[in-house]
């Protein structure tokens, strides 16, 4: 090699570093100045890994024939009741955007499941979406914090469990039973919301799809109100869910929602003529709910309180009679339904030193409920079975913050005619942001 040609290969290996040493100083350089720049995307989620043994029957005909019943074997199952990832994006200029979507139970599509109310029935479960759920999808406009509009499929904040669904929010290993039983959980519809925070006060009003009263039942009230074997939403009729929560006293927070809306004839193809054009089916649910946080006590209650009108005309429509159709509950629908709940939790780790410095907690805690989705006799038609006192004991244990790890006895007291219905639950569940 010449001595012209080392001079340009060295001139050029000289560019080529200060060339990567400039690009590392502005690498570096960009990296300090965002560090505290608050990244535009958020990605989270949470999940729960269950085990559970049920100490009574699962035949179907253990409330028609509960002496037959009485020491039938005990049954096991492992379930993953949800998993839920969170995402959302800030557009800036007050625009974001957010979405939830849950696989529910493990599963990503059709499922088989033997339908109590219809005699035992094997089903094939063609629920929208099948398993998997998008439960929230919706683009949000924010002009300041006490004025926030939010437009698409969104979750109904009616009842605690709704409004304070994820698995940190509550000591059993399932969610309550009461609310999860009478009203839809996680209630998700598509609507439109205003909401904000002004002081202490919290507050939000949506316009929403309304609830099709073909998919109310005996065991579960509306629960099923909001499914829909469609593609879409059908929107012939509409409901309003409102709520507003205070936060004046430390520690408390005590909140108040209800929801009205009319049901019957919100479905596909819209009839012309008959029984869905004469009754409305109205739904009111009210409810009041508190959370207690203070002197390493967690406390929760809530109650609740629903009236349809029209219940003794459901068994009767035509969707619900029709062998073809998707509906087929042939049961009659309670005119009310109701729920209360409390459950009190202790951190024991809070009166040792060294698991407190830590910040691990082991709460030990005791639950108290009692529902009924069937309240009223419609027709001189009861279902006895339906009313429920429950009672659960046990432990959270939380060795980090986002990490809970639950351990509870449970026990379904019914009526005298009944078998109780104990059971042991253990499980895992976390809710955090992943960045």
């Amino acid at each position: 090699m010449n001595s012209l040609s080392k001079i340009l290969v060295f001139a050029a290996l000289s560019i080529f570093s200060v060339a990567v040493a400039d690009a590392q100083v502005v690498a570096s350089d960009s990296v300090l100045q965002n560090k505290n720049v608050k990244s535009r995307l958020k990605v989270g989620g949470y999940g729960e890994i269950n085990y559970g043994r049920n100490f009574y029957s699962d035949h179907v005909s253990r409330y028609s024939q509960p002496e037959e019943h009485k020491n039938d074997p005990s049954h096991g199952r492992f379930d993953i009741p949800h998993a839920v990832i969170y995402m959302g994006y800030d557009f800036g200029k007050g625009w974001s955007f957010g979405t939830e979507i849950e696989f529910e139970h493990g599963g990503n599509g059709i499922a088989y499941e033997k339908e109590d109310e219809e005699g035992g029935e094997w089903e094939q479960e063609t629920e929208k979406g099948g398993e998997v759920e998008l439960e929230q999808f919706w683009i949000q406009k924010s002009f300041a914090s006490w004025a926030n509009l939010k437009m698409g499929h969104i979750v109904v904040p009616v009842g605690l469990n709704n409004a304070y669904h994820e698995p940190l929010n509550f000591f059993t290993v399932y969610r309550p039973e009461g609310e999860d039983i009478i009203m839809p959980s996680t209630w998700h519809q598509t609507g439109a919301s205003f909401w904000g925070r002004y002081g202490d006060w919290r507050y939000e009003a949506q316009f929403l799809a309304g609830l099709n009263a073909d998919n109310f039942t005996n065991t579960g009230w509306i629960h099923k109100g909001p499914k829909s074997p469609l593609e879409f939403d059908v929107a012939n009729k509409y409901g309003g869910a409102v709520r507003i929560d205070n936060y004046s006293v430390p520690g408390l927070r005590i909140g108040i929602s209800g929801y009205y809306g009319h049901t019957i004839g919100n479905t596909y193809p819209a009839e012309k003529n008959g029984a869905s054009t004469t009754y409305k089916g109205k739904v009111a649910i009210g409810s009041i709910d508190f959370t207690y946080k203070g002197y390493n006590w967690i406390v929760r209650g809530q109650a609740d309180y629903g009236y349809l009108s029209d219940a003794a005309q459901l068994k009767y429509m035509y969707n619900r009679l029709n062998s073809k159709s998707p509906y087929k509950h042939s049961a009659f629908v309670s005119g009310n339904a109701y729920a209360i709940g409390i459950e009190a939790g202790y951190d024991v780790f809070s009166q040792i030193q060294c698991l407190r410095a830590d910040n691990q907690k082991l709460y030990v805690f005791g639950r108290y409920e009692q529902y009924n989705p069937y309240a009223s006799n419609t027709n001189n038609t009861p279902y006895d079975y339906t009313q429920v006192k429950r009672m659960a004991v046990g432990v959270n244990y939380h060795p980090i913050k986002q990490i809970a790890i639950k351990a509870e006895y449970s026990n379904r007291f019914l009526k005298s005619l009944y078998n109780n219905e104990p059971s042991v639950n253990i499980g895992v569940a976390y809710e955090g942001w992943f960045f």
